[in-house]
């Protein structure tokens, strides 16, 4: 009862806009997947921030 009450906060924290830094690349990213990078152990380029998935360079975006 306890992990599904936990997947209950995720998917409506989730659902407000709200994103959890990460720490570790995905491992397969899809086109058009956001991340909240830490910008320390997983930087993929400007450092700290909102990246979104680009698929046709395979590049990670900031968003701001």
């Amino acid at each position: 009862m306890s992990e599904l009450q936990k997947i209950s906060v995720a998917i409506s924290l989730s659902g407000l806009g709200h994103l959890d830094k990460t720490s570790v690349a995905p491992v397969k990213p899809r086109d058009g997947d956001v991340r909240y990078a830490d910008g320390i152990a997983w930087n993929p380029g400007a450092g700290v921030g909102v990246y979104y998935y680009k698929g046709a360079t395979s590049s990670w975006v900031l968003l701001g």
